[in-house]
């Protein structure tokens, strides 16, 4: 028996090592099975992937993620330009926002807030400052988006969109000197305000099918017959149309009488039309959830319009797709986070306080395990998402243009930010949901779900365009085998073919020991960077990267093109690329913050919680899988002792909690985009001097229960009966009775809620 299998050896040796065999019996046999079963690449596909940069995701994807790259990174920091901008002008802003008046009274932010956002420069974070702008990284430009909509997502919304996806930032890119020169100073200094029309009735989620039309054709402009467009479109949900001076618009463009050259359907374009242009229609507004900012529609019927108002001109006709999947990727990771990390600093900060004020049965509710469950997630949740976002401005920073971890941090930051709004308002109860000048959780709860819709639905983001475009782009080996099999010339083919298939097969052999290897050892031999109290997180994950590549190599092998209608599978295994990102940010987050001792229940929680979701992924992945027999090698080499990896513990939900429940650095750390300011005017600074004051009595707290056991006090009287009564037996001093009685009204202030004599 041992000589057979040493024969086998020696010939499978043999065949793999002489390579006129292994061309023989291996790499033209699996050359056409690969060429029947690969996804064909289109054109759409092809230039998505090409738009976009593979960055740490690639890493993650190839089941050896390199740490110390992580690391390397370096950490987001303002200048201090920057700086003095968000200590000012921002600072400012906020003393000018009401958001109850905003929203529920004027439907649209206040004339002197649009002038302020105009004169000093809101609008063109984004801008070089050669034409006037701030040129501020996109971390400054998270930051600023995030601390307004600390008070209000309306005007947060309206100073973000001219800072993401629209005119300003195609200009910077792609605009010719004179499209520059024009618009660039002019939007900079707020005298015009631009909107980006994309979506229409049948084009939402897939932006490649919009059915605008733009034909080329000759027509008169100002006097004399030019080259041009003739356009047609039907948009909505186009944030700021309604005040927009200039319109960006996305159009199919069309050359059927071949006015320049021979192809009829150029694709998409993308042109720059005044608002005040003949023909263009602003319709009137939609209501985004009762939310301010201004949103609506824009139509138009065979506008003409000249070929130089095509973005970067005439020569970038039909390249619209490729310019938008490139701002789309930067504009994602930017500012829908920034909301969504916004809502955590605000549900942190607010919900803490809030539950060491408000006492029942006797109790701060804080103290009660059932409240503290969902704080903890709170904290920890509000810890991922300030992490996610400060490594995914980072990349953009480094000038990457990362497709698939913009669509993580899109998907996955607004959906926590979602589930951090919901336990904020589960916690808050009646609080939450009494609108008024003092409710600051109400219309970001009410607003959450439209971050959730824009940009590409969540639901399809997941499905569709994590894992379908991550697996390809950040694969070693699979897009160069993909381009390898449409080459014409055959044997150029299969001799490229052959070698990446030597690399692919010992590929994917290391991540088959490495995920077994892991597996059998509980991470003993994987890698870390670091020691101490998360080292075991950097191995955790290494083994979950290992067994994503080897799932996703066996997933693209047995079902091929098949594999792109399989949603829920591929949705799964990008869940797992997805939590090793959030779980790669809240490390690094860690080591950028010092290591911070006071940090640690929180990253503790997050990381527990990552490697838990990300092993429950790809345990439903591996159980769903269409072909069984695959199913069990998986799971005899993936979870051959089983899923081992479980939620936070209770206790530790608990301590997370009372190490956020008082005043301190790790709660500053959690909290700064939701700042203290005089002349606050959405409660959140109540509800803060309350806690700081309840917590700066504590130790008077002890001492009122202690004289109540000893028999010296009544018990359950009335806060102010009580204060009084250990005045009069001397058991507090007059300081201390002050103070007392201030924390008091203090607290009963920040648990009231508004009321109104009429709606």
């Amino acid at each position: 028996m041992t000589s057979l299998l040493i024969l086998v050896i020696i010939a499978i040796v043999a065949v793999l090592a002489i390579k006129d065999l292994r061309m023989r019996f291996i790499t033209r046999p699996v050359f056409s099975f690969f060429k029947k079963v690969l996804p064909p690449l289109s054109d759409t596909e092809r230039e998505a992937m090409e738009a976009g940069d593979v960055w740490w995701e690639g890493e993650l994807f190839r089941g050896k993620p390199n740490w110390d790259a992580l690391h390397a990174y370096g950490k987001p920091t303002l200048s201090v330009e920057e700086k003095a901008f968000i200590d000012n002008q921002v600072m400012t802003a906020l003393t000018m926002i009401d958001d109850f008046d905003i929203v529920q009274q004027r439907k649209d932010l206040p004339p002197e807030l649009w002038d302020f956002f105009k004169r000093e420069g809101f609008f063109a974070l984004i801008i070089p400052k050669k034409y006037g702008g701030k040129g501020f990284s996109a971390y400054a430009n998270s930051t600023i988006v995030a601390k307004l909509a600390s008070r209000s997502v309306s005007a947060a919304v309206t100073v973000m969109v001219p800072n993401s996806l629209g005119p300003g930032e195609l200009l910077t890119h792609y605009g010719t000197q004179e499209q520059k020169d024009r618009w660039l100073p002019a939007l900079a200094k707020g005298d015009e305000i631009p909107c980006f029309a994309l979506t229409g009735p049948e084009a939402g989620s897939d932006a490649g099918a919009i059915p605008d039309e733009g034909i080329v054709c000759r027509r008169e402009f100002n006097g004399e017959e030019v080259l041009g467009l003739s356009l047609t479109w039907d948009k909505r949900y186009i944030t700021l149309a309604p005040v927009a001076t200039v319109l960006g618009l996305a159009f199919q463009m069309k050359d059927p009488e071949g006015l320049l050259g021979d192809k009829v359907n150029l694709g998409i374009t993308c042109a720059l039309i005044p608002t005040s242009h003949p023909g263009v229609e602003i319709g009137p507004r939609h209501n985004p959830l009762n939310m301010a900012f201004m949103n609506g529609t824009t139509r138009g019927k065979e506008v003409f319009i000249p070929l130089d108002w095509i973005i970067g001109g005439p020569q970038y006709a039909g390249r619209g797709w490729r310019m938008l999947v490139e701002c789309l990727s930067a504009g994602r990771g930017i500012s829908l986070p920034a909301l969504a990390t916004a809502t955590g600093h605000v549900a942190t900060k607010t919900t803490t306080a809030y539950s060491y004020v408000r006492q029942q049965f006797g109790m701060a509710i804080g103290h009660f395990e059932g409240v503290q469950e969902a704080l903890a997630r709170i904290i920890a949740n509000t810890y991922q998402l300030e992490a996610a976002r400060r490594l995914t401005t980072t990349g953009i920073d480094l000038k990457v243009k990362p497709s698939v971890v913009t669509a993580i941090a899109k998907y996955h930051m607004t959906e926590l930010g979602r589930d951090v709004m919901n336990d904020a308002m589960d916690i808050q109860s009646g609080k939450g949901i009494q609108l008024g000048p003092k409710n600051y959780l109400g219309h970001g709860f009410m607003a959450s779900p439209i971050s959730i819709t824009v940009e590409g639905a969540n639901i399809l983001t997941r499905s569709l365009m994590i894992f379908g475009q991550g697996a390809t782009r950040c694969h070693p080996y699979v897009l160069a085998e993909m381009e390898t099999a449409a080459m014409e010339d055959q044997d150029e083919a299969i001799e490229r073919f052959d070698n990446l298939l030597m690399g692919h097969m010992a590929y994917a052999s290391r991540n088959a020991l490495s995920s077994l290897g892991n597996a059998l050892s509980g991470s003993y031999f994987a890698g870390a960077p670091v020691s101490g109290d998360t080292r075991q997180y950097y191995k955790h994950m290494t083994r979950m990267s290992a067994a994503l590549a080897l799932t996703t190599d066996l997933a693209m092998l047995i079902l091929g093109g098949e594999l792109k209608r399989k949603e829920m599978l591929s949705a799964r295994l990008g869940d797992v690329l997805s939590q090793l990102y959030l779980g790669s940010a809240t490390l690094k987050l860690f080591e950028d913050n010092g290591r911070q001792h006071d940090d640690l229940p929180a990253v503790h929680h997050a990381m527990q919680t990552r490697l838990h979701q990300a092993a429950k992924a790809l345990d439903e992945a591996i159980r769903n899988f269409p072909s069984k027999p695959v199913s069990w090698l998986l799971r005899a080499l993936i979870f051959p002792l089983g899923n081992h990896f479980h939620l936070p513990s209770d206790k530790l939900s608990s301590e997370l909690v009372q190490s956020m429940l008082k005043p301190g650095p790790a709660r500053e750390r959690l909290t700064f985009l939701c700042p203290d300011f005089d002349g606050d005017k959405g409660g959140i600074a109540e509800v803060e001097a309350a806690f700081e004051a309840q917590y700066q009595c504590k130790g008077l707290y002890k001492t009122l229960r202690r004289a109540q056991k000893e028999g010296k006090l009544k018990v359950k009287l009335p806060q102010d009966e009580l204060y009084q009564a250990a005045l009069e037996a001397k058991v507090i001093s007059d300081e201390e009775f002050e103070a007392l009685n201030r924390a008091n009204v203090l607290r009963v202030a920040a648990i009231n809620v508004d009321e109104f004599d009429s709606l």
